[in-house]
């Protein structure tokens, strides 16, 4: 049997409203139900990823209609890919306190990226700070 295999990328803009998680949710069930992405991959890509949108949207866009939050979804083989982007000014990801320490413990803020780096097999931003690449490896069946 030969498996042909396609790869496949979606872009989405969505404003900067919380009600806006839903068109990344969405997207996220239909490129899982495309591709046969498993179980704990789904899971692990969905919190993760409406984690770095909700991120994009109240910090690094302020909750600001008028901005926008990109985000490109690129499957390949056994991997998925997803980019993130704000039209914010950006920050520096390594002064961002860890939740875990007890001084932190009962802070409101600051687990996001925290999840998205224990839910990702890679997190990475670039140098403005105002997107990131979250890599979830081996999620296709």
């Amino acid at each position: 049997m030969v498996v042909q295999y396609r790869e496949m990328l979606k872009k989405i803009k969505i404003g900067s409203k919380i009600a806006n998680l839903r068109v990344i949710e969405k997207a996220i069930d239909d490129i899982t139900a495309e591709s046969e992405i498993n179980q704990e991959g789904y899971g692990k890509i969905l919190i993760g990823t409406l984690e770095a949108v909700n991120n994009a949207i109240v910090h690094g866009n302020k909750s600001n209609e008028n901005k926008q939050v990109s985000v490109d979804l690129k499957l390949g083989a056994k991997d998925l890919e997803v980019t993130i982007t704000d039209q914010g000014t950006g920050f520096n990801p390594s002064i961002v306190p860890d939740p875990t320490q007890p001084e932190n413990i009962e802070a409101l803020n600051g687990r996001g990226i925290f999840l998205m780096t224990k839910l990702a097999d890679e997190i990475k931003f670039n140098r403005k700070g105002n997107k990131v690449k979250l890599v979830f490896k081996n999620v296709i069946d």
